[in-house]
């Protein structure tokens, strides 16, 4: 139905039987979209403080030393026990390490260090809050997120931006497994902090910076807890492989235009049935649809577990069981490799440092 003007709808009333005449200027004009937008400008940021003071509790500020001088950066705590996730950069090749929690100043350990992630693991022996782990696959580009972080020698802040995309390379490098690109600003001393969806729950780890800090790349957490869970398993990552190269195919075969163009000798892939010219399909759990996506599939392999991997040949699809062993570029491989530093190790994001 139409709607009538404070006027109209006064004389209205009034011819057909209206008990009350309605003065125009006591009509209530629709909200203007500017009111749209300021309510829901305040409701994002009744969120986002939301989230800080609950989230907050768990996140802390590390001090440490190395080759260069002192340094700090960010971690969070992952369970009741003290566990700490935070970035390479900052506990990953440090020394005389602390967290500063609940106005305290606690010593801390390293447990294990993983360049090719970009992580590290501490532990600090109190009980503690801990960050509930989401899932990294619920994220899609414009999906809000921010991340609370100690930056400098400030306080704990917060930071809110959105997905950019998921990348994995950046320029000529390339990351070891996709990353997210995140539109969030970040300062000195912010390596390590949480990304927290909406639910207050963690997706990242931030561990790159762009663009001088006008925007980061985060590790999807579920890329952080394979490797915790090597780490538990074993006592350190490992990264597993299984010795195949692959290329564009010409045409796609069943949705993929990967194609084995290589098996590399002694490898777990040679003698395994696997040959030239097959199309990959899915390699573990890890659906493969173009070349590329090797690069996330052979992340998620734990070198010593069999994998099952799904090609097609002709018009025979078969699957093939691989033992993997360590990737070249893993400390437990035995492969004479030189890491090449444009494959799998991540950009950093730099510890604030202040040199002696």
């Amino acid at each position: 139905m139409r709607q009538l003007s404070g006027f109209k709808l006064a004389v209205a009333l009034a011819v057909f039987g209206g008990v009350a005449l309605i003065r125009a200027d006591e009509i209530t004009p629709p909200s203007a979209p500017v009111q749209t937008a300021e309510s829901s400008t305040t409701s994002i940021s009744r969120e986002v403080k939301e989230i800080f003071e609950k989230s907050g509790k768990a996140v802390v500020k590390i001090r440490g030393t190395d080759e260069h001088g002192d340094l700090s950066g960010t971690g969070f705590f992952i369970d009741p026990a003290g566990t700490i996730y935070t970035a390479y950069s900052v506990g990953g090749d440090t020394d005389n390490l602390t967290v500063e929690f609940d106005g305290k100043t606690y010593p801390a350990r390293l447990m294990m260090a993983d360049l090719r992630s970009g992580i590290a693991l501490l532990k600090a022996d109190i009980a503690t809050p801990a960050l509930p782990i989401g899932k990294s696959d619920t994220m899609e580009v414009a999906t809000p997120v921010m991340a609370i972080g100690y930056p400098l020698d400030l306080p704990s802040t917060p930071s809110f931006g959105m997905v950019a995309g998921f990348d994995r390379k950046f320029h000529d490098r390339y990351f070891s497994t996709t990353h997210v690109r995140v539109n969030l600003p970040t300062l000195r001393g912010e390596a390590g902090s949480p990304l927290l969806n909406f639910k207050g729950e963690v997706v990242g780890i931030l561990v790159a910076q762009i663009e001088n800090g006008s925007a980061c790349y985060a590790l999807p957490i579920d890329a952080a807890e394979k490797i915790r869970n090597d780490f538990i398993r074993f006592g350190e990552a490992r990264h597993g492989w299984v010795g195949t190269s692959v290329a564009q195919a010409d045409k796609p075969v069943e949705g993929s235009t990967a194609e084995v163009t290589e098996i590399m000798k002694d490898t777990p892939a040679y003698g395994s049935g696997i040959q030239p010219g097959d199309i990959v399909l899915q390699i573990g759990k890890t659906t493969v649809r173009q070349p590329e996506d090797i690069i996330d599939a052979s992340f998620f392999i734990t070198a010593g577990d069999t994998v099952p991997i799904v090609v097609v040949r002709g018009n025979e699809k078969m699957t093939f069981d691989v033992k993997s062993d360590c990737h070249p570029l893993s400390p437990c491989s035995h492969y004479a490799k030189v890491p090449d530093p444009s494959q799998g190790i991540p950009l950093q994001m730099d510890a604030t440092r202040r040199t002696p």
